[in-house]
């Protein structure tokens, strides 16, 4: 796999990073991913295993990492383009097996005669087949899953040191096509379902690249990408954050300016349009379903429930369950949330500014009107995809918790509303509320009127305690700690450690 970030001496080969011609191990996390995958070995037959994940997420190197020692073959299908046939993809395969296999060109017209030719040159000897973003490869002719399950069950038996991954990021043709079909069933030894790299992971990869930076700027750029590698691997080490903060995403041919559309051109083809509606819709705060189908104007008995599982299968947002206090059960409504770093931050500051952008007007982004606002909603966002850290932190095991989620309580004639960043109940009835700051300028006494207002409007059953506790990044008065208002105040560059 190789692709080349917007800077000329960076790109990335094999699974290593080459900078100014060396070669650099870029791989990091994924330690439970590769145990499992390494567990397989184990087992005397073929192995079946499926990768799913967002666009950029690693995928096909995770995959690469693991066949260390193997042979390792990989075929991947071609992107989806208008008028772009079925024959397309099987003569794409076909130049690949030449290529590998270094025999002459040929072509095929049936898929089982593709697999036939990979098969004749397949050993006994420890091997991983990739079939890279399947979903493209098979999406346009409807034998392909049949024969695919044919070749598994009659031809490939017969090598017990294989193993078989399907992976893609159209990872809702994989469920309904792989996972949920009854071609595939009881066949599938590994699901993986691969999410961002953690904190911690982001920050080693982010100095493996080189880049040197205040807690604060790494911070500020993990907000925009999330954990996703192949938007990290995109940091020039030779430019400042902000620096390559304005080359990505507010320069008329920014990577990140076009990221969005691809991703939903690329995963969603024809029906992209309702898909980036509906996360337009949700840049605005958590929605229930039937308030997002009435942004849209979406009529009753359309797709929708469809719509936001395909965006929840993608990884793209999250569905959070309303949960009972005092009864401590989940209700039947649900909020869903935009959960993807880079597709709030594109939907709140790279779309609205486009007309700016194109015309390459940005300079200083400490200029840029809601800057620090901004980056604090994003930094949320982050900190939520790394809940197991606050969890650790506060010493909370997972068997104690009840739910936890950002909270929203409906303001009705007998409450008031209220927003938390992010509430947790235990199961001896102590709620957690913890409030996020993101800020270079010192926290001071001032917060604990804020925290306490919230508080006050917050309706808590009778005989539940309440734990105050408060992240942030950057300095805290002494008075401030001295107050004892809170329970916990931490410092979220540990976080990073």
């Amino acid at each position: 796999m190789t692709f080349h970030p917007s800077f000329d001496n960076v790109f990335l080969h094999k699974g290593c990073l080459v900078f100014n011609g060396k070669n650099m191990d870029c791989f990091v996390g994924r330690k439970k991913e590769l145990a499992q995958i390494k567990a397989l070995d184990n087992t005397p037959f073929p192995k079946l295993v499926v990768i799913k994940g967002r666009r950029r997420i690693g995928k096909s190197q995770l995959v690469e990492e693991a066949s260390k020692g193997k042979i390792f073959l990989n075929f991947t299908g071609l992107p989806p383009i208008e008028d772009l046939s079925d024959q397309d993809q099987r003569d794409s395969f076909a130049q690949q097996v030449s290529q590998y296999f270094h025999i002459p060109p040929f072509s095929f017209n049936d898929w089982s005669d593709g697999f036939a030719h990979v098969t004749k040159y397949l050993t006994q000897k420890p091997t991983v087949l990739l079939l890279d973003e399947i979903s493209w490869m098979g999406s346009k002719d409807p034998t392909f899953v049949p024969k695919l399950k044919v070749w598994w069950d009659v031809t490939l038996k017969k090598y017990p040191n294989l193993i078989l991954v399907f992976c893609g990021s159209v990872s809702t043709w994989i469920e309904k096509n792989i996972i949920r079909s009854t071609a595939f069933f009881g066949r599938i030894s590994l699901q993986i379902d691969l999410e961002d790299l953690s904190l911690k992971e982001s920050f080693e990869l982010l100095k493996k690249l080189g880049v040197k930076a205040s807690t604060y700027d790494i911070f500020k750029i993990l907000s925009i990408t999330g954990g996703v590698p192949w938007y990290l691997v995109q940091i020039n080490p030779q430019e400042t954050i902000d620096s390559n903060i304005k080359r990505l995403c507010f320069k008329k041919n920014g990577l990140l300016v076009h990221e969005f559309d691809r991703i939903f051109n690329d995963l969603f083809g024809r029906s992209a349009d309702i898909y980036r509606k509906i996360v337009g819709s949700l840049a605005s705060g958590m929605k229930t379903r039937q308030e997002i189908m009435g942004d849209l104007n979406y009529p009753d008995g359309g797709y929708m429930t469809n719509h936001l599982e395909a965006l929840e299968i993608s990884g793209f947002i999250t569905k959070h369950y309303h949960w009972s206090l005092k009864t401590k059960k989940m209700g039947r409504n649900s909020l869903y949330r935009l959960s993807d770093n880079y597709l709030r931050f594109y939907l709140s500051y790279i779309n609205p500014n486009l007309p700016k952008i194109t015309q390459n007007s940005f300079e200083d982004l400490a200029k840029l009107p809601g800057w620090e606002a901004m980056m604090g909603y994003q930094v949320e966002n982050l900190l939520l995809k790394n809940r197991n850290l606050i969890l650790k932190e506060l010493g909370i095991p997972p068997e104690d918790i009840v739910a936890d989620n950002p909270y929203h309580q409906t303001p009705r004639i007998d409450q008031r509303g209220c927003q938390i960043d992010y509430l947790i109940q235990t199961q001896a009835n102590n709620l957690y509320v913890c409030e996020f700051k993101f800020r270079r300028k010192e926290l001071t006494t001032e917060i604990i009127d804020q925290m306490k207002d919230k508080i006050n409007r917050f309706y808590k059953p009778k005989g539940y305690g309440i734990a105050p506790v408060l992240l942030h990044l950057g300095d805290v008065s002494n008075a401030l700690y001295e107050s004892r208002y809170f329970y916990r105040i931490i410092d979220i560059e540990k976080f990073l450690e």
